[in-house]
């Protein structure tokens, strides 16, 4: 009979808060989902087969980063929506006088 492998605490991390930066913890939560998913899966490889939570890891990771890209798309359309009603308020103003 086989023991069960023991699964990486970081592993079990990375994909709480993946799923808590969606949630709860928005950016936090992405960065620490990032940064445990890249530790868990180095602790695995290193273990050599004795240590199991790759795919938890990879789906924090996953989440981390998606939601860190949703971030950045989200700042980059605000910035172009008030750059841009800057602008046109700007080309008013310069019409009105």
């Amino acid at each position: 009979m086989n023991a069960a492998r023991p699964t990486s605490t970081a592993a079990i991390l990375s994909l709480v808060f993946g799923i808590l930066s969606w949630v709860l913890l928005p950016f936090v939560g992405a960065v620490v989902a990032v940064v445990a998913g890249h530790m868990a899966r180095a602790e695995i490889r290193r273990a050599n087969g004795s240590l199991d939570g790759d795919g938890l890891a990879i789906g924090g990771l996953v989440l981390g980063w998606l939601h860190l890209a949703a971030m950045l798309l989200f700042v980059f359309a605000l910035f172009v929506f008030f750059g841009g009603l800057a602008f046109l308020a700007g080309l008013a103003g310069m019409h009105a006088h």
